[in-house]
This record gives C-alpha cells, sequence and structure tokens, in this order.
C-alpha cells in the first residue's frame, strides 16, 4: 500500500538517491531540497511510502518500515502554482504512484491559486499523457530548458477545477 505524508529534511537522503535514479544529469540539489522545504507557506512537498499490508502495527516484525518511492512539490501562490517536482522510482512507475501524487498536488493547487502551471521534458510521452489526463494542455516550449542536458520542456497549464457541490449563491472562484 503506498501512502502520502508530507516531505521532511529529514527526507532528503532518500530523495536525492530517487532524484539520481530518475533525473540525472539534471538533479536538484539538497540545498535547493533544503531552501524549498523551508518556504513552508508558498511550498507543498510531499513523498509516497510503500507500506507492507498488515505490518504498520506489528512491532516485532523489524521489516515494515516503509520505503519512499516518489515525491512531488508545488509551489503555490494567490495567482497561479507550479507542479516543481514530481518523481516515482522506476521500479513502480505505470503502478499509479504518479497518479496519486499529482492528485495530492492539484488538490493543494486548487485550494490556493486559479492556475497550475508545470515543465515537463519534451522527450517524456508518459508524463506528459499523465498531465493531459488531469487537464493540463500545452501552451509552449522551452529550448535547452533542463540543465546541464540541454534537454526541452514543453511547458503546461491547467485551470482550477471548480467542486460541483459550492453552496448556492457563492460565488467564490
Amino acid at each position: 500500500m503506498v501512502r502520502l505524508r508530507a516531505m521532511t529534511p529529514d527526507d532528503l537522503p532518500g530523495v536525492m538517491v530517487l532524484e539520481e535514479e530518475l533525473f540525472a544529469p539534471d538533479t536538484w540539489t539538497e540545498a535547493m531540497y533544503r531552501d524549498e522545504l523551508s518556504r513552508g507557506d508558498t511550498r507543498f512537498y510531499v513523498v509516497a511510502e510503500f507500506h507492507l499490508e498488515g505490518e504498520d502495527d506489528d512491532e516485532e516484525a523489524g521489516t515494515g518500515a516503509p520505503v519512499m518511492v516518489g515525491y512531488g512539490g508545488l509551489i503555490a501562490y494567490d495567482d497561479e502554482a507550479h507542479v516543481a517536482t514530481l518523481g516515482v522510482t522506476k521500479a513502480l512507475q505505470g503502478e499509479g504512484v504518479g497518479s496519486l501524487l499529482l492528485d495530492a498536488l492539484l488538490a493543494e493547487a486548487d485550494k490556493r491559486s486559479p492556475v497550475v502551471l508545470l515543465e515537463v521534458r519534451a522527450d517524456n510521452d508518459v508524463a506528459q499523457r499523465l498531465y493531459q489526463r488531469r487537464g493540463f494542455t500545452e501552451i509552449g516550449r522551452r529550448r535547452g530548458y533542463y540543465q546541464p542536458s540541454g534537454a526541452d520542456a514543453v511547458v503546461m497549464k491547467r485551470k482550477r477545477v471548480r467542486s460541483l457541490s459550492r453552496a448556492p449563491g457563492g460565488n467564490r472562484a
């Protein structure tokens, strides 16, 4: 079972292992993540952990420690939000962990901002399809965006999903 929780500085060694697995040579540094986590008013970072079923309450098992399998981050202001990062270990890609992480980021973004933006590698078709399924559309390209690789980025945008359960007569966006 995969569960999400807030990222803490103690998670950074595991985040950096995944960062290297997924994004080398264009990795963020631990210092960048520490800076992001220090900006709690405009940031929302989560980790996905794999828990073995039935071992959460079994203290004698010893092997039931959760394993970090993904993470995601959001930068959110009143006027717009940005999916800053999203990664899932290659061993679990295609198993719904990325969707779970993205849905958590988007739920938070929808509380804070009317628009969500992101950049995704132009050669990452799987991620682009995930974003499209969540309502993102391509609005542009940034040549050489990812450094040091020089890979291009596709810029995508999604407008806030309005709740169908709003109170009658409410005009709040």
